[in-house]
């Protein structure tokens, strides 16, 4: 459940940090400070963090190219940071099944977008997937 949490928590990091265009250095330690998780969960909550920030140019090229007629800007705020954090756990968290990064991000879309949202997310998610190699931690689709 930490887990779950922690990714919830990066989400909304990476939202305010998108939407509310503050820096993520300091979304990420006041966000830290506010909730009490055990330590691995705040180590992958950071990571997550960080990994989807430096890496977002590949993440947002990625999703551009699976979100057709959807381009980042246009899409809603929600759905946009839903996808970096799943695109980020499946590029480069081999350690979690691609299974449970899909469910998670269409729950948090289910739970902070719209109605449409879960589909959204999990439509892109299995196009990134089919192309994908077997290793999650494979070359991403160019």
């Amino acid at each position: 459940m930490s887990r779950r949490q922690a990714r919830e928590l990066a989400f909304k990091v990476l939202f305010q940090a998108d939407v509310g265009r503050n820096p993520w250095q300091e979304v990420l330690p006041r966000t830290l400070a506010e909730v009490d998780l055990p330590e691995k969960s705040r180590a992958f909550l950071t990571a997550s963090v960080q990994g989807t920030v430096a890496h977002i140019k590949e993440i947002d090229a990625i999703i551009a190219r699976y979100a057709v007629d959807w381009p980042l800007e246009r899409m809603a705020n929600t759905d946009r940071n839903v996808l970096r954090l799943a695109v980020h756990e499946l590029l480069f968290m081999p350690e979690i099944p691609v299974s449970v990064t899909v469910n998670e991000a269409v729950e948090l879309a289910k739970r902070y977008g719209d109605e449409d949202s879960g589909r959204f997310v999990n439509g892109i998610l299995g196009s990134i997937i089919r192309e994908m190699k077997p290793e999650k931690n494979a070359t991403p689709p160019s």
